[in-house]
């Protein structure tokens, strides 16, 4: 009973500044960034107070999302650090209790915190990033013409199951033309008909193929070339607009995880190069898990017999958070470079981090 008395104090104790932390950093980041960026729109496109308002309030889940490890570490670093200041940390352990069951509340919520985040920044953030970017492209800049744009994607998905992919190389606004088409037929999550073309233009109602092939993929692949024919031109079946195909498209940071890998596979298979896109994806798990890593140095850290005052905790905090942050985004321009493989870049920097909380989560616990 007393253990668990302890673990719920222990446990208010972090999670108190923790909430803290969010709201802190939450509005460092606003401060530095959201709130120009709002005066921007407002001076350059005369944005309305409604847009400005859905503008900063689709802002949020992209900011908040960055702020959980930050904030894990600074309630790490505070809360132990009190606790240490105080003496409570020293009599915890006169009665026997052992530091890694004391560090334990807070290793569990910096793991909870982490689970949660990948749910957050799978569900949340991506559907407020694709508002915030409608918000901003038709309320505020006004864009009614679609832009030119590289490798664009439309699926058909009916039970969970693509039915129809096309894919093109790029749309030219200009002369309205998607260029490298390429049409697929799935059944049962297999491709049984293919039809390329060198491009597609925009007949006002309907997407016009010009110089391609049609061919079947049977069971028996020795078949294949029994399934094929050219063509001059050939209707493509989609019946999205280039204004409707344009707006449908997303970035990287406005997909979910599954989105990410679909079209991690798609491009691939198109030989397109996908590291800015596989960096994406691997940092969807490597950004939320870094709460759990920051939890394992925070605790050790902060009971530190040097650790009296809270704005120590605040230093510390900064320059953890700077070196982190600044290896991840090095890795990750190294990732998009080619020089490393995605996964470990993105995965370097919570694998440092690791190695180093246990180590001093060992030393301390001696």
């Amino acid at each position: 009973m007393r253990i668990r008395i302890l673990d719920k104090y222990i446990f208010r104790e972090v999670f108190s500044t923790f909430i803290f932390g969010i709201c802190a950093f939450s509005v460092v980041f606003i401060g530095s960034g959201t709130l120009f960026r709002i005066a921007q729109y407002i001076t350059e496109y005369g944005a309305s107070i409604t847009s400005v308002i859905k503008i900063f309030i689709l802002s949020l889940p992209g900011i908040v999302i960055w702020t959980f490890p930050m904030s894990m570490l600074l309630a790490s670093l505070l809360a132990f650090g009190r606790l240490s200041a105080s003496s409570e940390i020293t009599a915890m352990k006169s009665c026997g209790v052992s530091f890694l069951r004391i560090a334990m509340p807070a290793l569990i919520l910096g793991f909870f915190v982490s689970i949660f985040a990948v749910w957050f920044n799978e569900y949340v953030v991506p559907w407020s990033n694709v508002a915030y970017k409608q918000v901003l492209d038709y309320e505020i800049k006004g864009k009614t013409a679609p832009q030119s744009q590289d490798h664009i994607v439309i699926k058909d998905i009916e039970n969970g199951e693509i039915h129809r992919l096309m894919y093109a190389r790029r749309y030219d606004a200009e002369t309205q033309h998607l260029e490298g088409v390429s049409l697929q037929l799935f059944d049962k999550g297999k491709a049984t008909h293919v039809e390329d073309a060198e491009y597609a233009e925009w007949q006002g109602d309907r997407w016009t193929m010009h110089n391609g092939t049609i061919y079947d993929i049977p069971q028996n692949q020795a078949e294949a070339a029994q399934h094929r024919m050219n063509f001059d031109t050939q209707v493509l079946p989609i019946n999205e607009s280039p204004k409707s195909i344009i707006k449908a498209q997303k970035d990287p940071d406005e997909m979910t995880i599954r989105e990410l890998r679909e079209q991690i596979k798609i491009l691939s298979a198109k030989f397109v190069k996908t590291r800015k896109i596989e960096t994406e994806y691997y940092q969807r798990f490597t950004v939320p898990f870094a709460s759990f890593i920051f939890a394992l140095i925070g605790v050790p850290l902060g009971i530190q017999p040097t650790r009296s005052a809270s704005s120590r905790g605040f230093v510390v905090s900064i320059i953890i958070i700077f070196i982190y942050y600044a290896l991840m985004t090095t890795n990750s321009a190294l990732a998009q470079g080619g020089t490393l493989p995605p996964m470990l870049a993105v995965w370097i920097p919570n694998i440092i981090g690791f190695i180093v909380g246990m180590f001093l989560m060992r030393r301390a616990a001696r």
